[in-house]
């Protein structure tokens, strides 16, 4: 899903009415908690109420997300089970963005609400890995932001940078860096995920 303008959006319009520079916010909002967004630039708030006034605004604002283009038939041909989601989203804005762009929820959903570390710590995708029931170094990641990119490489895995939330040149430490799901394809072998090329 591609919800960069409403992430955006939404922290602009929270940053302005408590005062804040939102170009600070945006600046450090993509690919982080919320949370910790909030605690770093406004750690005289109270961080779990104005996280809940964020996500219920997120979750209403639906005009702007939309399922990026290939997505849908690059997850389905990944066998179920091997794939899973890692985000810096809370579990709520998660779930109805995957519902609302036509996606079945994946049996591993790590979300803000899941781990006590969030990207870049390796944590969150350490977790994925885990509930996968893969080793890290077996698993490719699929990130649009730097902080995620990091938790990755950090976790011991690969990562594919996906130029949507950021530019090509913005995602320099991928290992490889597409803009089109079409620019990926999924090698199953036995309904064995044996390998993703970028092209």
């Amino acid at each position: 899903m591609n919800s960069t303008g409403s992430v955006d959006r939404q922290w602009r319009v929270w940053a302005r009415q408590r005062g804040i520079d939102e170009e600070k916010v945006v600046a450090i909002a993509h690919g982080v908690r919320a949370l910790e967004v909030i605690r770093a630039v406004a750690p005289q708030l109270d961080a779990n109420a104005e996280l809940r006034a964020l996500e219920a605004a997120e979750v209403g604002d639906e005009a702007s997300v939309a399922v990026m283009p290939g997505a849908l038939e690059f997850v389905a041909s990944i066998p179920a089970g091997r794939w899973g989601v890692v985000t810096s989203g809370t579990h709520r804005i998660a779930s109805s963005r995957l519902r609302l762009g036509g996606f079945t929820l994946p049996r591993v959903l790590v979300t803000a609400d899941d781990v006590a570390n969030g990207k870049p710590h390796p944590e969150p995708y350490l977790t994925g890995a885990k509930l996968l029931g893969a080793k890290p170094e077996d698993c490719l990641v699929i990130e649009d932001a730097p902080a995620g990119i990091r938790s990755a490489h950090a976790g011991g895995m690969k990562v594919v940078g996906f130029a949507s939330t950021y530019r090509k040149d913005q995602l320099p430490e991928a290992d490889a860096v597409v803009s089109e799901f079409r620019d990926l394809s999924a090698t199953v072998e036995q309904n064995m995920l044996l390998s993703v090329t970028a092209k």
